[in-house]
């Protein structure tokens, strides 16, 4: 299994307002995102970025993919093809070893995968705009990972994705 963490960020590293607007995210990265997750069908993200997610009319895309949501407590998902894990651990369990699994969020989850050194490689597609708060691409967290950068390539006249390696230690 291959674990692919893929997010969208501001210039200055956001990937969301602090009230979890992703309003800055284009058309161009969206698509290239969702081309990404359906193929490779797995998806895990946190119960905030599932919320979000589900409000978006392009989800629809999404309708076949296997999306686990991690989260602490209770959640109640939309579809009987949504599992819910309360760790990363226990969410790449339920995937079993099924290609690639896309980890797409927030910034929570991401370093909580960075923590228990699970990404095998990263996409960024860095959307050209800045704002002073918001969401950081990884919560404050205890760990310090290195990359290969694979490629750059850009996504429109204004938007850049990034592909790294993780080192694995």
């Amino acid at each position: 299994m291959k674990v692919v963490l893929y997010m969208a960020m501001t210039l200055n590293g956001y990937i969301a307002k602090e009230d979890d607007d992703t309003g800055f995210v284009s058309k161009e990265e969206w698509d290239s995102y969702s081309r990404a997750v359906r193929k490779a069908g797995n998806l895990v993200v946190g119960h905030r970025t599932y919320d979000i997610l589900v409000k978006q009319p392009e989800f629809v895309e999404l309708k076949k993919v296997r999306i686990v949501v991690i989260s602490k407590k209770p959640f109640k998902t939309l579809d009987s093809n949504h599992l819910t894990a309360k760790s990363p651990d226990e969410a790449l369990k339920l995937l079993g070893e099924s290609g690639t699994v896309i980890v797409a969020g927030g910034g929570i989850l991401n370093a909580s995968f960075m923590e228990e050194n699970l990404i095998d490689e990263i996409y960024i597609d860095i959307e050209p705009v800045v704002f002073g708060n918001g969401i950081k691409l990884f919560a404050d967290s205890e760990f310090e990972t290195k990359l290969n950068l694979i490629g750059v390539k850009s996504l429109s006249k204004d938007v850049i994705q990034l592909h790294y390696k993780v080192k694995k230690s």
